[in-house]
C-alpha cells in the first residue's frame, strides 16, 4: 500500500503546533542547513526529555521538512490520537510482539516514499545521570544502510528542564531536577543539526551484528559530539550502556544472595 497521510491533517497540527511552540520555548538553533530539503531522511537524535520531540519537530519544520515519527502503538489506541496520528503518517512501534517488524517495514516503506523519519536511536530517555547519550540500537543504521537514506545526527538540550523525565538515574544532573512541568520561565530550546553520518565503510558489507554495531556507534558518537558543543563540554569517552548497567546490578544482588545464604 506504501505510506500514506493526509496533508489537511499535516496543516492542521502545524497551525495549532507552530504558535503554541513559538509561546512555550525560546530557541536556539543551528545547523538547519545540513538537513536536506528533499528526499528521504533520517533524522538520528539524542532523547532527554518527553517534551523533545515536539520541540526536535519544530526545528525539523523549520529546517524544510514535516517529521514522521515511531509512536508507540498503544497511543493508536485512543480514537482521536489514531485519527491525527494516521493522518500525518506516523508510524506505530509494536513492543514485545509479533508484530514488531512491522515497524521496521512500515517505517522502510516511509523513506522509500521520500519522508523525514524521527529516530530516537537510544530507545528511551537517557539514563546516563549527566543525561549524555547512551549507547544506541542498530535500528536506525539497519535502516540508513538497507535503504541509503541519509542519517542526519541532531542533539537538543533544554527539553529537561520543561519536562524532567522520573524514570532515569536518581543522581547527578538528572537526580537535581525537580520532578513535574515546569513552563516558566520560558526555557530555551537549544538544537543542532550536524552533516550526513558518513557511513561509506559499510556498504557492500553484510549487515551482521558486527557491522550494525560498529555503525551505530558512530551514530551515537556523532550525536554526542553534538550534545557537547551545546552543552560547552567534552561528552564522555565511553556512552552509558544501560542494558550492561543493569546486567552489573543484577549479578551484584545475585552474588550478595549468595553470600547472605
Amino acid at each position: 500500500m506504501g505510506h500514506a497521510y493526509s496533508p489537511g491533517w499535516r496543516k492542521v497540527t502545524i497551525v495549532i503546533l507552530r504558535p503554541l511552540l513559538n509561546g512555550l520555548l525560546k530557541r536556539e538553533w543551528r545547523g538547519r542547513d545540513n538537513v536536506p530539503r528533499e528526499g528521504c531522511v533520517i533524522i538520528a537524535a539524542n532523547h532527554i526529555s518527553e517534551a523533545d520531540p515536539l520541540a526536535l519537530a519544530h526545528f525539523v519544520y523549520a529546517s524544510g521538512r514535516y517529521p514522521v515519527y515511531l509512536a508507540k502503538s498503544t497511543l493508536f489506541d485512543v480514537r482521536f490520537v489514531r485519527t491525527v496520528l494516521r493522518g500525518t503518517g506516523q508510524i506505530p512501534v509494536y513492543r514485545d510482539s509479533a508484530d514488531a517488524a512491522l515497524a521496521l517495514r512500515d517505517a522502510e516503506e516511509a523513506l522509500l516514499a521520500g519522508e523525514c523519519l524521527m529516530f530516537y536511536p537510544e530507545g528511551s530517555c537517557t539514563r546516563d545521570p549527566e543525561l549524555w547519550p547512551m549507547t544506541g540500537q542498530t535500528g536506525v543504521a539497519r535502516m540508513a544502510l538497507q535503504t541509503g537514506a541519509k542519517v542526519v545526527p541532531v542533539a537538543s538540550w533544554g527539553a529537561h528542564e520543561l519536562l524532567p523525565y522520573t524514570k532515569g538515574e536518581r543522581r547527578g544532573l538528572a537526580g537535581s531536577l525537580k520532578k513535574g512541568f515546569h513552563p516558566f520561565p520560558r526555557k530555551t530550546m537549544k538544537v543542532i543539526a550536524g552533516p550526513p553520518v558518513d557511513l561509506s565503510r559499510y556498504e557492500g558489507r553484510p549487515l551482521d551484528k558486527a557491522v550494525l554495531r560498529e555503525a551505530a556507534d558512530d551514530i551515537m558518537r556523532q550525536i554526542a559530539a553534538l550534545l557537547g558543543e551545546l552543552r560547552g563540554q567534552e561528552p564522555p569517552e565511553e556512552l552509558y550502556d544501560h542494558h550492561r548497567v543493569l546486567e552489573e546490578r543484577r549479578r551484584g544482588l545475585g552474588a550478595a544472595g549468595e553470600e547472605a545464604s
